[in-house]
């Protein structure tokens, strides 16, 4: 574990000096997640050979001193396309899909040398927020293997945070990088909507989702954000502006800043007063780096779940409508007729889950309901957003929980769904306004770990950076390491 113990810098300054070499740290990689994948469970597939491959062109032909992430390892979540590597989007749908071209972000990751060790389990179709939806293997928290890492990006997350590779991709539609990052004690960035090209990204909701870095610390998570972001003309969405090196100015500190506080965020009454108590002694801390702590209100943040639920199933419903069992993905055998082929195909090649979603979007979008739910809905989403542009007219960026729990236990919330998508009520915010937020590890309540979400304005992901780099450097959470207990 000791090569992989190293941020990203100082692994590429022993490239640079030939201390260390590209195949080492892929060896190295591959070693640790043979040592700890039959524990955590966070890979759905292996890309070994390629790896070790492409590592050795690497070493031969010389490590580029001005390129950071040349030669280092990542792992991709499994919706993300990768050409010639299986792409399930943890489904039975998508059992034997193997793309034929990369999605932009691997596309920018493979121009600047970072090496592909992987594709991460998942909720199925990022529907769910434990990885317990998959349709291949339960992910399991690092921290305690009998408590869920999160979802629905909770491969990606606990392959980072059990030392398995240094930085991952993930993807977040309501909170599916940030809830994981808080339960696995690490990094998680859901960056502005449209800073980083969906092209590659397989939809759920399509005006919600976005991809962002997980990291063991916050100037790791900001390289790699500057390797992923920027336009893409294949993108519609994508943003046609300046991207910024996020780690320009990292460490100038929060002097001066005013923090805004939602108070609907801070539910003194929580099922684990623990989190709050953290996160109000993260504030403390703040204040202490000489920023000013504000309380402030984001009223309509308390419409998000049920807007979130219609918006992302509606598109949801819509996205989906390609797997039907003719084109491409699961078909099922012995049918009659193409009615036959349409339901047998869909009821065996998706889960419950996803299902239920289908299920709740199309009744949305439907004749007669749109205007009572979809439309609504679209509206409360407006209110949620405008709230954000009203408190940032005031204040540098805002602190909340990430969450309103540590890690929960494996099959215990899994066949409570309004359970499940309540778990989410601190998160769905952010995304229906399109702001960017990243979760920091702040904290410890029953031994699990308590992230802090920092929300800011819209393409302002610096100021997050900066603020979370002084936060870290103030305290020692992200050098806490999981303790692998409990068991399966």
């Amino acid at each position: 574990m000791a090569i992989l113990d190293h941020t990203l810098e100082a692994l590429h300054e022993q490239l640079v000096n030939g201390e260390l070499t590209s195949l080492q740290i892929m060896e190295a990689v591959y070693d640790r997640i043979e040592e700890t994948e039959e524990q955590v469970g966070a890979f759905l597939a292996l890309s070994k050979t390629e790896a070790l491959a492409k590592a050795r062109e690497i070493d031969e032909a010389g490590i580029d001193p001005h390129n950071i992430l040349s030669g280092l390892p990542i792992g991709i979540k499994d919706n993300i396309v990768t050409k010639g590597i299986t792409t399930t989007a943890a489904s039975k749908m998508l059992e034997d899909f193997v793309p034929v071209y990369d999605a932009t972000v691997v596309e920018k990751l493979n121009e600047i040398g970072m090496i592909s060790v992987g594709k991460l389990n998942m909720d199925e179709f990022a529907m769910g927020g434990s990885t317990e939806n998959s349709a291949f293997k339960v992910t399991r928290n690092p921290w305690n293997l009998s408590k869920v890492p999160g979802g629905s990006s909770g491969g990606s997350a606990a392959a980072v945070a059990a030392g398995q590779v240094p930085v991952s991709l993930g993807s977040d539609t309501g909170g599916s990088i940030r809830e994981p990052a808080a339960f696995t004690g690490i990094v998680g960035m859901k960056p502005t909507y449209g800073r980083v090209s969906r092209f590659g990204l397989i939809a759920f909701g399509s005006s919600l989702d976005q991809i962002g870095p997980f990291s063991r610390t916050v100037k790791d998570n900001a390289l790699v954000l500057n390797a992923i972001s920027g336009y893409d003309q294949r993108d519609s969405t994508s943003y046609d502006g300046e991207t910024p090196d996020f780690t320009k100015g990292i460490e100038k500190g929060v002097k001066g800043m005013r923090i805004g506080v939602p108070k609907e965020y801070f539910h003194e009454d929580a099922k684990e007063k623990g989190i709050v108590e953290s996160v109000r002694a993260a504030l403390k801390t703040y204040e202490s780096l000489g920023a000013e702590i504000v309380e402030v209100s984001l009223p309509h943040s308390k419409y998000g779940i049920p807007a979130y639920y219609i918006i992302a199933s509606s598109e949801a419903s819509s996205n989906l409508q390609r797997f039907d069992g003719i084109r491409y993905g699961y078909r099922a055998d012995n049918v009659n007729n193409l009615d036959e082929l349409y339901v047998k195909s869909r009821s065996e090649g998706f889960g419950l889950e996803v299902k239920r979603r289908i299920m709740l979007g199309t009744f949305s979008l439907s004749a007669g309901f749109y205007d009572a739910h979809f439309k609504k809905a679209a509206q409360a989403r407006t209110l949620i957003r405008q709230d954000f542009e009203k408190v940032f007219e005031d204040v540098d960026f805002l602190v909340a929980p990430t969450t309103t729990t540590t890690a929960f236990d494996i099959g215990g919330q899994i066949d409570d769904p309004l359970t499940m998508y309540m778990a989410d009520i601190l998160t769905v915010p952010v995304n229906l306004a399109g702001v960017p937020s990243v979760s920091i590890p702040c904290g410890f309540s029953e031994e699990m770990p308590v992230g802090m979400q920092l929300i800011g304005k819209h393409f302002d992901e610096k100021t997050l950076y900066r603020a979370a780099y002084a936060f870290e450097q103030a305290t020692d959470f992200h050098k806490q390491k999981p303790a692998f207990k409990g068991g399966k």
